[in-house]
């Protein structure tokens, strides 16, 4: 067996290290040839929000003594648990003046995303919006420029905050259906909490394992049928994955001469996923037609006379004019 090796120095320059491609130093007749992959060095480090994944963006909604409010959250691409989209959503109310202050300094928001363990489900909490003697009652102040900015105050009745998911794939992260808002009741003064449960199951992360392709690999049982290995990290984002089979799993190599390989990781929907941390080893090995014949032989050389005697028989060897001893001086024509 051959041993071929990708790194760093076959990153295809922007294709966002999602591509590598290694050069024969002469053309390579693969016919009858198999690959696998022998190790896999690489860090954790593909998003699970991002632009690209289109799945960066929701809206929310507060009320003033001028209205309706409509937020859109942009998320900056990388790598969240709920914990973290909870706290981009009040950095988001923060920066469009979207909470109120206690008399000790902490701040109240009106919207929040939690995790449900018990029922294994995403739960979007909102509250209703003080109006101004509530809050004075309370001992809380609007933000100096104003309860939603432009000097705004609080309003008259107690409108609920929303969430807003129409646009993107966001709503698949916290399990909600597309297009999924939550309700914008007014209740008696003193408000109420509204919760909401997903009702799907959170995709938290969108692609939980990598698909290995690589090109000219003739996998009839895949879709698409250069993938070769399936790679899920089984350690935290950011932290180096050390990837070694058990077995190779070899796959035949369509026929032909090639001067080059390509691989390509690929996300749960077959398309090039971003990684962001270019440093990646990843080691095959290659089995061709002389190695296939080698191991041929090595097995026979191996078997025993009565194991061979059967695997001729099963091949069709021991047939017609096969002579047998029955007996001293007796023979058998078979």
């Amino acid at each position: 067996m051959r041993t071929i090796i990708f790194n760093q120095s076959n990153v295809v320059a922007g294709r966002n290290n999602s591509t590598l491609t290694y050069n024969f130093p002469n053309s390579v007749d693969l016919t009858g040839a198999q690959i696998a992959i022998s190790n896999v060095f690489m860090y954790y480090a593909w998003f699970n929000i991002s632009a690209a994944l289109g799945n960066n963006t929701y809206q929310y909604t507060v009320e003033n003594n001028t209205g309706t409010l409509t937020r859109t959250v942009v998320m900056p691409d990388g790598m969240y648990n709920i914990t973290d989209i909870n706290s981009y959503l009040q950095f988001s109310m923060i920066a469009n003046n979207d909470y109120l202050i206690t008399s000790t300094g902490s701040y109240v928001y009106f919207a929040e995303f939690l995790v449900n363990p018990t029922q294994y489900v995403i739960q979007i909490n909102t509250f209703s919006i003080y109006t101004t003697a509530e809050a004075t009652a309370l001992s809380y102040t609007l933000p100096s420029a104003g309860f939603g900015g432009g000097a705004g105050t609080l309003p008259a009745g107690n409108p609920q905050a929303r969430i807003i998911l129409t646009t993107g794939d966001f709503y698949k992260i916290i399990g909600f259906a597309s297009g999924f808002s939550t309700t914008a009741t007014s209740t008696a003064p003193g408000g109420s909490d509204l919760s909401f449960l997903s009702s799907t199951t959170p995709q938290v992360q969108p692609n939980p394992n990598l698909l290995i392709s690589i090109t000219g690999i003739d996998n009839k049982y895949s879709n698409p049928s250069t993938i070769i290995y399936s790679l899920a990290p089984n350690v935290g984002f950011g932290e180096l994955i050390n990837e070694r089979p058990a077995q190779f799993n070899f796959n035949k190599f369509l026929a032909g001469t090639y001067n080059q390989l390509t691989l390509q990781f690929l996300g749960s929907n077959f398309q090039p996923i971003p990684i962001e941390d270019p440093n990646i080893t990843i080691i095959c090995v290659i089995r061709d037609r002389d190695d296939l014949v080698d191991d041929v032989g090595a097995g026979v050389a191996s078997t025993s006379s009565s194991q061979l005697q059967q695997q001729l028989s099963r091949s069709g060897a021991n047939q017609a004019n096969r002579m047998s001893l029955v007996g001293r001086g007796s023979y058998d024509w078979r």
